[in-house]
């Protein structure tokens, strides 16, 4: 049992290096598509084509000095950007590795857990900070989570019915010979654009709305802490493309092709941010529970309804 331990950590410290080390091309990618987007250069001077400049910014953050403000709840203040990068690490798990790591009877259930508590996280950053524009951030990304993931629910809902189970190893099995895109192209988009406001990207940003909360709920964090919520911020942005291919795209993990679309996900995201202008409030809130909400409803109403009917059948 000690060894089965000692295999299961070491197995899970190799998986947050290679997260991280995910993360950091990421931002790579992100910075290099939006310098082109803007047609200015984008990062190419550290190492050969930029490759080393994540490194040299991670570096940079975490040998800068740590300020911490003088009327702030210090404990809180200090461990929650901990908390919710261990959160964002911790959800790996539930992937379908195929290689004898962890499977997840309840995968999707843990998945809902994990993105529930990580709200806690930003909550907590910004009301510990003790500022009026952090409170704000934090406020506007409690409520933006919470309505969002509504809709995430009951469209992992929808596709629990279909496969007739939480773990995600079935949806390997259940896409064998044709992927769910092609039976669930208007959900597919509801999702994706479910998950930009679930990890606070454009144009959901409104945690960091930078025009008018001067940064959000992280205007207080400097150096390490501000390099752990970003840390964990893309590697939530990873994990969400990773999940998406997992659905929609086969959920093949040993193909080189699973890669390849991960990394074109990847890109929507950027894409997405280098396009389209930040909502209004008001057209967000109004977009999930008028717009989404009913979506996810009737597809789950339809999904439902559909395989009770092959089941009865066979």
């Amino acid at each position: 049992m000690f060894n089965d331990f000692l295999f299961l950590f070491v197995v899970f410290f190799l998986l947050s290096i290679f997260v991280m080390v995910g993360v950091a091309f990421l931002t790579l990618l992100e910075r290099s598509v939006l310098g082109y987007i803007h047609i200015r250069k984008g990062p190419n001077s550290v190492g050969f084509l930029g490759l080393l400049q994540p490194f040299s910014d991670v570096v940079k953050l975490f040998v800068s000095e740590q300020c911490f403000p003088y009327v702030s709840n210090y404990l809180p203040y200090y461990f929650a950007p901990v908390f919710g990068l261990f959160l964002s690490l911790i959800i790996w798990l539930v992937i379908p590795y195929f290689g004898g790591f962890f499977s997840f009877d309840l995968g999707l259930l843990f998945f809902l857990c994990c993105t529930s508590l990580g709200v806690y996280s930003l909550m907590v950053a910004g009301w510990s900070s003790n500022s009026n524009y952090s409170l704000l951030g934090c406020m506007r990304a409690v409520a933006q989570s919470i309505s969002y993931e509504v809709s995430l629910a009951l469209i992992l809902l929808s596709f629990v019915f279909l496969v007739c189970g939480y773990n995600l190893v079935s949806f390997f099995y259940f896409q064998f010979y044709v992927w769910l895109v092609f039976f669930s192209l208007p959900l597919v988009l509801v999702w994706f654009v479910s998950c930009l406001a679930e990890t606070n990207r454009t144009p959901f940003d409104f945690a960091e709305g930078e025009s008018e909360l001067v940064s959000g709920f992280n205007v207080e964090y400097s150096s390490g802490g501000f390099a752990l919520i970003f840390l964990a911020e893309y590697a939530s942005i990873l994990f969400m493309s990773v999940l998406f291919c997992v659905m929609f795209l086969g959920c093949d993990l040993y193909s080189f092709f699973f890669f390849l679309s991960v990394s074109f996900v990847s890109f929507l995201f950027v894409w997405v941010r280098g396009t389209l202008p930040r909502f209004r409030y008001d057209s967000l809130m109004y977009m999930s529970w008028s717009s989404f909400l009913p979506v996810s409803l009737n597809y789950l109403i339809f999904v439902l309804g559909v395989s009770l009917f092959f089941y009865s059948l066979f």
